[in-house]
């Protein structure tokens, strides 16, 4: 099973997937690959691969992304080796990743579960992300600017969860998750 968190920045994808794999074993996260600079704190191989654009651009085009967009002025891919690691541990996947990339990934995986993370207002999303206290104010505009694109998305999910309060957030998203472990599949 592969299962996408998506939303707008600042809806806290990051955060609940860390708490989810975490708490479940047989999650495995889908760390991605970023041109963008990293966070405080952020580990590379953990939080994402932070690469340089020249080698993003030559993992392209050696095929090793399922899917990859041009996100926020940075480039973010989902790597195939993924699939391959979770089918050697019998391990479901939990990607985090924004809207665009979980379209691209929709049309080339038709089965995976995907809930749409919002946060409680749009300036509570604003908030999260000064909190971060490495977006310029630009770049800030240009997160909200493409958050109204994203949510117009929504219809396109299978769930939506609005984290308001992260414990009960996972509780849902946990719920969703033992579900769709359950499902009778056609």
């Amino acid at each position: 099973m592969i299962i996408i968190i998506a939303g707008p920045s600042g809806a806290g994808k990051t955060t609940v997937c860390k708490l989810l794999v975490k708490d479940d074993d047989r999650l495995l996260y889908s760390v991605s690959a970023t041109t963008r600079e990293k966070r405080k704190g952020e580990r590379d191989g953990v939080d994402y691969y932070f690469i340089s654009e020249k080698e993003f651009k030559k993992w392209e085009k050696e095929g090793r992304f399922l899917e990859s967009e041009k996100v926020h002025s940075h480039y973010y891919g989902t790597l195939k080796d993924i699939i391959v690691e979770s089918e050697k541990g019998d391990k479901e996947i939990l990607m985090d990743m924004d809207v665009k990339g979980k379209i691209n990934l929709c049309k080339k995986i038709k089965n995976a579960v995907s809930i749409f993370l919002m946060p409680p207002t749009m300036g509570e999303a604003v908030k999260r992300i000064k909190n971060r206290n490495d977006e310029k104010e630009v770049e800030i505009k240009n997160r909200i600017k493409t958050a109204s694109f994203e949510v117009k998305e929504i219809k396109n999910f299978d769930y939506l969860v609005i984290n308001k309060k992260l414990k009960e957030t996972i509780s849902t998203v946990k719920a969703i998750i033992i579900a769709e472990r359950h499902k009778v599949k056609n």
